[in-house]
């Protein structure tokens, strides 16, 4: 869809940067598919997954450290294709 806004061309030339979005119409979908998706994760994280604390404790491994996994783990950039 083609419409006419007024945007921060400072502000849309540093999501370009971030993003590295090859477009200027890439940068603001990636930056509309972000602001969704963090909508979406607050909701869930709001409503919960309806287990109680026990059940939570137990959807986890014990030995497993999720931090120590994050360490190797090299930075992605934000994708640029649609999901």
């Amino acid at each position: 869809m083609k419409m006419t806004i007024n945007l921060d061309e400072a502000l849309l030339d540093r999501v370009v940067e971030i993003t590295g979005a090859a477009t200027k119409t890439e940068a603001i979908m990636i930056a509309l598919r972000e602001v969704d998706r963090r909508s979406r994760l607050i909701t869930v994280l709001r409503e919960g997954l309806g287990a109680s604390p026990d059940e939570l404790r137990d959807m986890f491994d014990t030995a497993s450290d999720p931090g120590a996994l994050r360490v190797a783990e090299a930075p992605r950039p934000y994708r640029t294709e649609q999901p």
